[in-house]
C-alpha cells in the first residue's frame, strides 16, 4: 500500500514542493502510525525550504510542523495509546503527509470532539503564547503589552490569549489588519506609516510591562525604548540566519547589561520539556472546548496542495492561521 507526501527537493519557493509517493510500512516499537487530518502551516516551513535560518534539516524532507490525526497502527511495546485514538504533536518537520510515523512520548491525545483545522493551531501558534503569556512571563491583569505582528497566527492566538488574562494591549500591524486586531480590544499600530515607539510613549508614559516580538531582531532596540524600569522584551522566532542568530546573542548580552531595569529574554518551543507541552496543549483543548478561544483560520488547503497554502502566507496578507486538511475533511 502507498501513501503520499510533500517534499522539498531543493531550497528555493513553494514551486520546490514535490509530491511523491511513499511506501506505507508498519510501525516500528515504541512507534504509531498516524493518519494525518490536519497540519498547521507556518513560517517555520517556509524558512525551512527557503534555507535562510541556522540549523535547516537536510534536503529532501517533508516540511510540516504540526500535525492532528488518528492512530492508524501502533508498534510492539506501545500501551499509551490505541487504535482510533486522535493524537496531536509538534513534529517539526514530516507533517505534509498522509501518513506520519511518530514515536509515542511525542504525542498528545487530542479530544475528537474539535475541529481538527482549529486545533492544529493549537499545538504550535497558541502554545508559543500561551507558554510566553503564563509561563514565561507570568502575566497578571491590567498589565501593558505590545504584540509585534499581531495579525499571524501566533500574533492572533496572543490577541485571544491576552484578552482573556485582561491584558491591556498594543497590536502591531499593517492597517488592513487593524480590524482583525480591535475585535480584541487590542490598539492597533501601523507600523508602515506610524512610529510605534512614539505613539506608545505619548500614550503610556510610564512605559509598558512587556513585548512581544516575533518580526525580527529589527526591533530590539525600539522595543526596550517603550518598556518601563522592570518591563520585560521576550522575544520569539529562529534569527535569519546564522549571523543574525549570533548577533541576537550578542545584542540579548548588551541589553541584559544595561543598568536600566529592563531585560531581554528568548522563548522557543524546543527548549521546553516534553511534559510541560502536554500539560498546556490539554489546557487549550480545554479553553476550546469552552469556547474560550476561537482560532481564526483564513485559507484551508488539501495537504497535497501545500504549494498554495505556502504561497498564501508568503504574501503577507494573512490574517490567522492557514491549516492543511485531510481531502474528506475539505
Amino acid at each position: 500500500m502507498k501513501y503520499k507526501s510533500v517534499i522539498v527537493t531543493k531550497r528555493g519557493g513553494p514551486e520546490v514542493l514535490q509530491i511523491i509517493e511513499n511506501d506505507l510500512r508498519e510501525p516500528a516499537a515504541g512507534e504509531a502510525r498516524i493518519q494525518v487530518l490536519s497540519v498547521g502551516v507556518c513560517q517555520d516551513d517556509v524558512a525551512a525550504r527557503i534555507g535562510n535560518r541556522p540549523f535547516l534539516p537536510k534536503i529532501p524532507f517533508v516540511p510540516g510542523y504540526t500535525i492532528l490525526g488518528v492512530v492508524n497502527a501502533v508498534g510492539a511495546g506501545v500501551t499509551e495509546i490505541a487504535v482510533g485514538d486522535r493524537v496531536a504533536a509538534l513534529t517539526t518537520i514530516g507533517g505534509y503527509a498522509e501518513y506520519i510515523y511518530l514515536a509515542v512520548e511525542k504525542l498528545v491525545q487530542a479530544p475528537d470532539t474539535l475541529d481538527p483545522a482549529e486545533a492544529v493551531t493549537l499545538i504550535l501558534n497558541y502554545l508559543v503564547a500561551y507558554q510566553i503569556l503564563h509561563r514565561s512571563v507570568q502575566v497578571k491583569p491590567g498589565d501593558k503589552v505590545l504584540i509585534i505582528g499581531a495579525s499571524g497566527g501566533v500574533g492572533t492566538a496572543f490577541l485571544q490569549l491576552g484578552k482573556l488574562a485582561g491584558l491591556k494591549m498594543y497590536g502591531l500591524a499593517s492597517a488592513s489588519k487593524h480590524k482583525a486586531l480591535a475585535e480584541y480590544e487590542a490598539i492597533p499600530i501601523d507600523y508602515h506609516t506610524q512610529d510605534f515607539v512614539e505613539v506608545i510613549r505619548k500614550a503610556e508614559p510610564g512605559g509598558l510591562d512587556f513585548v512581544f516580538n516575533g518580526m525580527g531582531e529589527e526591533y530590539l532596540g525600539r522595543s526596550m525604548a517603550v518598556l518601563r524600569r522592570g518591563g520585560t522584551l521576550l522575544h520569539y522566532g529562529a534569527p535569519q540566519s546564522l549571523s543574525n542568530f549570533l548577533l541576537f546573542l550578542v545584542k540579548l548580552i548588551w541589553f541584559n547589561l544595561l543598568p536600566n531595569g529592563k531585560t531581554v529574554k528568548g522563548y522557543g518551543s524546543h527548549m521546553v520539556d516534553i511534559q510541560l507541552l502536554r500539560e498546556d496543549w490539554i489546557e487549550l483543548f480545554k479553553l476550546l472546548e469552552e469556547g474560550k478561544i476561537k482560532p481564526i483560520i483564513m485559507a484551508k488547503f488539501p495537504i497535497l496542495e501545500a504549494a498554495k497554502a505556502n504561497k498564501l502566507l508568503e504574501s503577507g496578507q494573512v490574517i490567522g492561521n492557514i491549516v492543511l486538511l485531510a481531502p474528506e475533511l475539505m
